[in-house]
């Protein structure tokens, strides 16, 4: 592997040891992002709360140009400007004063283990802890139910109440879900969620998901993140999907198809859960073995003989 530090470049003059931070949430996009849920809650992040960058990666030795080409402005008979790609490391601050990292930019391309090796090399000189992820899949489930997700992590501590929907599947690998691996086996905890999107909302922004992936990621690492214009920005999504599928009777019936199937689905989880603790409440076997046996003890003595010699 060539050298993982000639990769990125220290953006700051203030030493890494006062750049410090526990949480690294990483945001590389990825080869799926439903409903656009990672990019507008780190749209969210950094249009919200202060921030400093504390390193760029060289781009030009990750990404290929050719398979998705940056944008440029033409004007009249020149180009005027382009806009050209950053991988970047920011220090953010939160709503009570705490630091946490941001990691943002194009998925690489190119030398994924060696950007791997990179991020841990500057997490651990960060004193970083927790890496934390979320992105959007697509889900056969409807807009106007709660937005739900499946939760991962490098430790089962992580992943209370967690009740995985999925078994020992295969999936498409990327960048982001490489540095879960590499950034575990170094001894950091990570822990990531994919956010359920509605499979008709693949390619629109849909807020509700960011949000959810915002607040995961608040609950879970304890950062104070201000969700109030992403809520705002949210209910618009709301009321334009709604308009656009009541005007639409067949997309209207795939609709309330999924809704049926989502309450059905719900609703049976919820009597699981229910016989669960009914059953947890009943006694062990053991327990009425102790019973059974300290019944018969009792109806084997001879009330009249008790004390007699």
């Amino acid at each position: 592997m060539l050298d993982p530090t000639q990769l990125f470049r220290i953006e700051t003059d203030t030493p890494l040891a006062e750049q410090s931070a526990s949480t690294l949430v990483v945001s590389l996009g990825g080869f799926i992002d439903a409903g656009n849920t990672q990019k507008l809650m780190t749209a969210h992040m950094l249009g919200t709360l202060e921030h400093t960058v504390v390193a760029s990666f060289d781009v030009d030795q990750l990404l290929d140009y050719r398979g998705r080409r940056p944008m440029m402005t033409f004007d009249r008979d020149r180009y005027s400007e382009y806009d050209d790609p950053a991988l970047v490391l920011y220090r953010l601050v939160d709503a009570e004063g705490t630091p946490f990292l941001l990691l943002a930019g194009p998925e690489p391309d190119y030398q994924w283990e060696r950007v791997s090796e990179a991020v841990r090399i500057l997490a651990a000189n960060l004193g970083v802890s927790l890496m934390v992820s979320a992105h959007g899949v697509p889900m056969a489930v409807p807009h106007t139910r709660p937005v739900g997700f499946t939760r991962f992590a490098s430790d089962q501590r992580l992943l209370t109440e967690n009740e995985p929907l999925f078994g020992n599947v295969q999936v498409p690998s990327s960048a982001e879900g490489l540095m879960h691996i590499r950034l575990a086996e170094a001894g950091m905890d990570t822990a990531g969620f994919a956010i359920h999107v509605p499979h008709y909302l693949t390619q629109v922004e849909f807020a509700d998901a960011a949000l959810a992936a915002l607040e995961a990621v608040c609950g879970l690492t304890g950062l104070a993140i201000p969700a109030q214009e992403l809520a705002a920005i949210a209910g618009l999504h709301r009321a334009d999907i709604a308009k656009q599928i009541s005007e639409n009777d067949e997309v209207t019936e795939v609709v309330e198809g999924l809704e049926r199937q989502y309450d059905a689905f719900t609703e049976g989880r919820r009597r699981r859960s229910l016989l669960a603790a009914e059953m947890n409440d009943l006694p062990s076997a053991d327990e009425i073995g102790a019973e059974l046996e300290q019944f018969l003890r009792a109806e084997g003595e001879d009330p009249g003989t008790k004390g007699s010699l």
